[in-house]
């Protein structure tokens, strides 16, 4: 099983100190501190994290093709950046440089996913991280 599925976090995000997440399970006092990556109680929860990053990532720093959030995803420093565009690309049918609205994320996790993790999540697992998130964007609404 990848850390990313025993994590319930299939896009592998990072913690980041003072940084929690809904639905995130944090280490406890004495435990596992150095954990690289965020362990969430669900999948559901997993993916809602990634849906807010990618609206992060749209609206602060206006990247909204596969490239430019890969490349931040997925630094070249760390990773083959190229092949993981390549396979986003392929998985999703989207242009490297095409422009994504909030529409096509789904599509979009569903592909990072695969790379991350190598799993096909369901478009069920998929839909119920979407459906938390677009609670969130109705609440900041309100």
């Amino acid at each position: 099983m990848t850390i990313g599925l025993r994590n319930n976090n299939p896009l592998n995000i990072r913690r980041v100190a003072g940084q929690h997440w809904k639905g995130e399970v944090l280490p406890p006092l004495g435990g596992d501190r150095g954990r690289l990556f965020c362990k969430f109680s669900s999948m559901k929860y997993g993916l809602r994290a990634a849906f807010v990053l990618l609206r992060t990532y749209s609206s602060k720093y206006k990247l909204n093709s596969i490239r430019d959030i890969v490349t931040r995803w997925a630094p070249p420093s760390e990773n083959d950046t190229e092949a993981y565009i390549r396979t986003v690309c392929c998985l999703t049918g989207f242009g490297g440089n095409q422009r994504l609205t909030g529409q096509d994320w789904p599509k979009l996790v569903q592909a990072m996913a695969k790379v991350e993790s190598g799993i096909r999540l369901s478009e069920e697992t998929i839909q119920q991280g979407w459906e938390l998130f677009v609670q969130l964007k109705k609440k900041n609404k309100n």
